[in-house]
């Protein structure tokens, strides 16, 4: 159960309010509801809630911009759940601080999923300088990598590119994205630049580099590192 994780649903729509207020309370999360993005922000600071679910088409404030006004000191994940499914709303979602994007309408198991995923991914990364997957080592610290103990060739800008990666394990990290974290905003439209970075770095890290099973690919939005 998870009695002690709280979730701020924010939508204006009743019946999917009751419908994530059923399913996220069977699973043991306390619900906490605002139905637009003035009342969303003052609920998010009282509550200080586990995890936000934010529908992108409120009455008051479009959701993107309560996103954007959230990110300013929410530092929780935040699951876009929207009817606007369009690659441009997804990347600027994504890019504005989400930490996933589902369309409505939605299965209620795979919003599970991702839910229980933002949460452990957060709670993995929090205060850690060591990160684990698989046979994979990642020290923050000393800026090593090391497959089945065994320390791996890594320039410091494939390490920057897998660390950012791994921190946000699970979260979708657009090209945009990625390219300003690493080199700065005059890059943000290289992304051949780096399809090249990403593509020697599963030449390194993955068993089969044609199949890779960490640093998958989002076809037209960027990369995620799996969960």
């Amino acid at each position: 159960m998870n009695e002690n994780e709280k979730i701020l649903i924010i939508d204006d729509e009743l019946q999917i309010r009751r419908l994530l207020e059923i399913t996220l309370s069977a699973s043991g999360y306390k619900i906490i509801q605002s139905v637009n993005g003035k009342e969303a922000l003052v609920d998010a600071a009282t509550h200080n809630p586990s995890l936000i679910i934010l529908d992108l088409g409120l009455p008051d404030i479009d959701g993107q911009d309560i996103l954007k006004k959230l990110r300013e000191w929410f530092t929780k994940p935040i699951i876009i759940l929207s009817v606007r499914d369009s690659e441009d709303e997804i990347i600027n979602a994504l890019d504005n601080g989400a930490n996933d994007y589902l369309t409505k309408p939605f299965r209620s198991g795979e919003l599970l999923a991702r839910i229980r995923a933002a949460i452990r991914s957060i709670e993995n990364t929090s205060e850690t300088a060591t990160l684990s997957f698989e046979s994979i080592t990642i020290d923050l610290q000393s800026h090593t990598v090391k497959k089945n103990n065994e320390l791996l060739k890594l320039t410091a800008t494939e390490f920057s590119i897998l660390s950012l990666l791994a921190k946000n394990r699970g979260r979708v990290l657009t090209h945009q994205y990625i390219l300003k974290e690493i080199w700065g905003h005059g890059y943000s439209n290289q992304t051949q630049y780096l399809r090249v970075f990403v593509a020697q770095l599963r030449k390194k890290i993955e068993d089969n580099p044609s199949k890779p099973t960490l640093l998958i690919t989002e076809s037209g939005i960027g990369y995620r590192f799996a969960e």
